[in-house]
């Protein structure tokens, strides 16, 4: 695998959630890499990114991330993300609900010596729990 921003990210979607390889995780992201944006605040280290992974996998079992778009500026890679998945899974703190959402989040990654050092996500997370109905609808 190449260690270029472009194809470890690509390679991290796919595998860690649509492939739902949980042991991708230590191999590409670094023991002291941290994630800023998500639910619950700062992540560092695989440990704890394997939280947000088990979490949502276990509402999405079938969870699916397209990568739509990617920009790349020297170790710093963007990409505009689909989500789509059916919420199957109690993990949200919610009963299952088995509705279908379909939102879309840009991600922003360092990568360096072919592991992600540092990422931002900016989700719609709210369009997500409109979908599942525990939000008000959009005006």
């Amino acid at each position: 695998m190449s260690s270029e921003p472009e194809t470890v990210i690509r390679t991290w979607f796919e595998e860690v959630w649509n492939q739902r390889r949980e042991a991708a995780i230590d191999r590409l992201f670094a023991p002291e890499g941290v994630v800023h944006g998500l639910p619950g605040g700062d992540l560092r280290g695989p440990g704890s990114f394997k939280q947000i992974f088990q979490t949502f996998s276990g509402a999405f079992p079938d969870i699916h991330i397209t990568v739509e778009r990617t920009m790349t500026d020297g170790e710093y890679i963007s990409a505009l993300c689909r989500v789509q998945g059916t919420h199957t899974g109690p993990t949200l703190g919610m009963p299952a609900t088995g509705k279908r959402v379909d939102f879309q989040g840009i991600t922003m990654g360092r990568v360096s010596g072919g592991q992600i050092q540092e990422g931002w996500n900016v989700f719609d997370f709210l369009a997500m729990y409109q979908q599942l109905g525990v939000a008000p609808p959009a005006a």
